[in-house]
């Protein structure tokens, strides 16, 4: 577990590395990648043994037999959350991107509206326009420095085409951990407004000391009628690589509707995901994830110090994730200058906070899941990009 080694993922085809000087212009030799929600680190040394143990049988056939992956699955949720999962409502996705976009397919048609929180993950976004659907956007609001639902305002945005809500729980960006009383609520708005509610839980584990995770089938155990949950180990053990995505869903027609989706697309998992994912849901895999959120919570009180003390910038304090979410409203710059001072001086590679939807417009995603010096250095240059400032 020595989160502070440095490693050098560069030709590795890694997304976040080596896509960074064609996507913002910032080269990997003297940049920061801080911007693809992966990390730095390498996975618990559990993951890399399963992996070990397929390439030294040398043999690489169809899965079968997923009892173990599911009862893995069962057992971090009921140790980890505190509920159990029936293992016949599990259904494997190539990634909760792939997991989420099934469900729109499911659970609505061309035309049909799907409803999002934003800012929120982009490619919610992205998926619900590609597939003919249309968004209905409904703006967070700030309160106490935080994100709140305004259901009250949202209600109103409805055009009556809306088929799905579709959340992100813990929120990315901005980490708010949605409480037992907001849940409810927004399983109470749901109903009125017969929308069946998709909670993506996929950093459900990333949560910082003296904060809690809700999960929605906690919360919500008289709508499981309209509830879908999404969950995975791949933000979670930084294998995202391995594609592997949970689809949860406790009612059967639901499940039968997605199953057909599903049946109809072709979809079965990949043996390397399953694989991984059995061999992380484990005691090791376990007692990583509370070294890493001790250590992440170090690089978060890293991170907000030195961004406090540049005038005009605030981070909004994280409850989960590793997503710093940073306001540069305060320095009157225009976008365009914010991103220059970024890229060109600082040299780091972040995500554009407009890409978020409505709400995001001033703000700029840093990734922190990377060694500590990194984060140093970043926020040393960030200081230095806006010194005028000071």
């Amino acid at each position: 577990m020595n989160f502070d080694e440095i490693i050098d993922r560069r030709g590795t085809h890694s997304a976040k590395w080596d896509m960074m000087e064609e996507l913002f212009g910032v080269s990997p030799d003297d940049g920061i990648a801080m911007w693809v929600a992966d990390m730095d680190f390498r996975p618990p040394a559990c993951v890399p043994a399963a992996l070990t143990a397929m390439v030294e049988h040398g043999v690489f056939g169809y899965f079968g037999d997923d009892a173990a992956y599911k009862v893995s699955i069962d057992w971090w949720m009921s140790t980890r959350h505190g509920w159990n999962v029936d293992p016949s409502w599990i259904f494997t996705t190539h990634g909760l991107v792939n997991g989420t976009a099934l469900c729109i397919h499911t659970w609505s048609k061309p035309g049909d509206g799907v409803v999002l929180f934003t800012p929120v993950y982009h490619v919610f976004a992205k998926i619900t326009k590609a597939a003919g659907r249309t968004v209905t956007e409904c703006p967070l609001v700030l309160k106490d420095g935080l994100y709140e639902m305004d259901l009250e305002d949202a209600a109103k945005r409805l055009t009556g085409n809306e088929k799905i809500v579709v959340i992100s729980s813990p929120h990315n960006p901005g980490g708010r951990c949605w409480t037992e009383g907001e849940l409810k609520a927004l399983g109470a708005f749901c109903k009125e407004h017969d929308l069946i509610l998709v909670s993506d839980e996929i950093h459900c584990d990333l949560i910082f000391p003296g904060q809690k995770h809700m999960p929605a089938i906690t919360a919500l155990p008289d709508m499981l009628d309209r509830l879908v949950m999404l969950t995975a180990p791949t933000k979670t053990f930084n294998i995202a690589g391995a594609h592997n995505g949970n689809v949860i869903i406790p009612d059967e027609a639901l499940r039968e509707a997605f199953g057909a989706t599903m049946m109809g697309l072709g979809i079965s998992p990949s043996s390397f995901g399953l694989t991984m994912e059995t061999a992380a849901y484990s005691p090791e895999g376990a007692a990583w994830v509370d070294a890493l959120m001790a250590y992440l919570a170090e690089n978060q009180k890293i991170f907000d110090a030195g961004i406090a003390e540049i005038p005009g910038l605030v981070s909004m304090p994280l409850e989960a994730t590793y997503l710093a979410w940073v306001d540069f409203s305060g320095t009157g710059m225009e976008g365009e200058e914010i991103v220059r001072r970024i890229e060109k001086d600082a040299k780091i590679a972040v995500n554009y906070g407009e890409t978020f939807g409505t709400g995001g417009e001033k703000y700029m995603r840093f990734n922190i899941a990377t060694p500590k010096a990194r984060v140093v250095e970043a926020v040393a240059r960030l200081k230095s990009a806006f010194g005028d400032l000071q």
